[in-house]
C-alpha cells in the first residue's frame, strides 16, 4: 500500500505519503539514507521533507547529519482529519447561503430560467444522472415508455444512491412493468429498499430530486424521448410535486420477491412473482413474458394457484394471497375498513 496516495484528501501527495510511510517503518532516517530508500535527489526530497514538516507529519533529528523522524499517525493524521472535518463544515455551511442566495433569486428569474430544455437521448441520459445525484434525501420517479435507453438494469446511480441511504419512491406504469427486466432491474431495485407501486396509466413520467430539480418529457404522447425539461424550484416543480404524491396515493404495491432473503414458505419465488403482477392488474400474457413461461404453463400454474386459494377471479387470487401473508396487499396503507371484501 505505500505511495499509493489515499491520504490526498488531506492534502498529501502520493510521494509525501510514500517518505512519510518509510520513515514510519524506520522511526528515524538520515536525509542521504532516505534519499536512497525512495530512489529521489536531495533537491526532489527538500519540498518533500517540508510539506511533511508543515503538516506536523514528521520532525527534525538534531545532526549533524541531518535526519527525520515520523510522528505518531494516531496523533499526526488525525489532527489533520479533525482540520478536514472543520474545514469541511464551513465548507456547508456555506454551501447552504449559496443555496438560501440562490433560491432566493429563483423567485426573481426570468421563466427561461426556471426551465431548460434539453435534446438528444445522450444528453437526457446524462442530464437524468446529474438530476438524480442532486438528491441528498429522496429521489420520487415515475417510470413509463418512452425512453432515451430502453432499462435493462438497475441504473448505477440509484444502486450508488440506494446504498448511501437515500429513499426511492417509484411510480411504474404497467406498461413499464412490461419493458423493464423483473429481477436485474427491479428486484434488484427493491432488495436494496426502493419502494415500488403501481399504476395503470400515469398521465406523465418525471423524475424529481428533493424539492430542487426536476425531469419530464417536453411531448408526453411522444413514441420517442427525443427531448426533455429540467424544472428548477417553481410553481411547476411544486406542481409536479404534488402530482406525485396524489399518484403514489392511489398506485397499488409492487412486492417481488428477494429470493436471498425469502424463508421458506407454500410458495416458490417464481409463485410469489406471480401473485405479486396479479395484483398490479398486468395482462396475463405480459405476467408470462415477465415470467419466462409459455401463456399455457402460465394459465396452468395460475389456475393451479386459484385452486388452491379458492379464488374465481385473478384479482381475487392476489387478494387473497395478500390475506394468507404470501404477498404484500395491493392496498396496504389504507386503513381495514376499506379494503375489498375477499370473500
Amino acid at each position: 500500500m505505500r505511495g499509493t496516495g489515499m491520504l490526498g484528501i488531506v492534502g498529501i501527495r502520493p510521494i509525501d505519503q510514500a517518505a512519510y510511510e518509510v520513515l514510519i517503518e524506520s522511526r528515524s532516517m538520515t536525509v542521504a539514507e532516505l534519499g536512497n530508500e525512495l530512489g529521489l535527489t536531495p533537491q526532489r526530497l527538500r519540498p518533500v521533507l517540508r510539506a511533511l514538516r508543515e503538516r506536523g507529519l514528521v520532525v527534525r533529528q538534531p545532526g549533524p547529519p541531518e535526519g527525520f523522524s515520523a510522528v505518531a499517525p494516531e496523533v499526526a493524521l488525525e489532527a489533520l482529519f479533525l482540520q478536514q472535518e472543520r474545514e469541511l463544515s464551513e465548507a456547508r455551511k456555506i454551501a447552504a447561503q449559496l443555496g438560501d442566495r440562490y433560491r432566493e433569486a429563483s423567485s426573481w428569474r426570468h421563466p427561461p430560467e426556471l426551465i431548460e430544455v434539453v435534446h438528444g437521448g445522450e444528453a437526457i441520459g446524462s442530464r437524468v444522472e446529474q438530476v438524480m445525484r442532486t438528491a441528498r434525501d429522496q429521489v420520487r420517479f415515475v417510470d413509463k415508455p418512452p425512453y432515451a435507453h430502453l432499462p435493462s438494469a438497475l441504473h448505477p446511480v440509484e444502486r450508488d444512491l440506494l446504498n448511501r441511504g437515500v429513499r426511492f419512491q417509484g411510480i411504474y406504469d404497467r406498461r413499464a412493468l412490461e419493458v423493464h427486466d423483473l429481477r436485474t432491474d427491479l428486484e434488484a431495485g427493491l432488495s436494496l429498499g426502493e419502494e415500488a407501486r403501481v399504476v395503470a396509466d400515469a398521465p406523465i413520467k418525471m423524475i424529481l430530486a428533493d424539492n430542487r430539480l426536476g425531469l419530464i418529457p417536453l411531448e408526453s404522447e411522444s413514441p420517442t424521448l427525443n427531448s426533455a425539461l429540467i424544472v428548477h424550484p417553481s410553481a411547476l416543480l411544486d406542481a409536479l410535486d404534488a402530482l406525485f404524491g396524489n399518484l403514489w396515493q392511489e398506485a397499488v404495491p409492487l412486492a417481488l420477491p428477494d429470493e436471498d432473503a425469502m424463508e421458506p414458505g407454500p410458495l416458490s419465488p417464481e409463485d410469489t412473482r406471480l401473485l405479486a403482477l396479479l395484483t398490479t392488474g398486468m395482462p396475463d400474457r405480459s405476467i408470462a413474458r415477465q415470467l419466462g413461461l409459455s401463456y399455457r404453463t402460465f394459465q396452468r400454474r395460475l389456475h393451479g394457484l386459484m385452486r388452491e386459494l379458492g379464488a374465481e377471479t385473478r384479482f381475487q387470487a392476489g387478494l387473497r394471497a395478500a390475506a394468507r401473508g404470501w404477498v404484500t396487499p395491493p392496498l396496504a396503507e389504507q386503513p381495514t375498513s376499506e379494503l375489498p371484501d375477499t370473500d
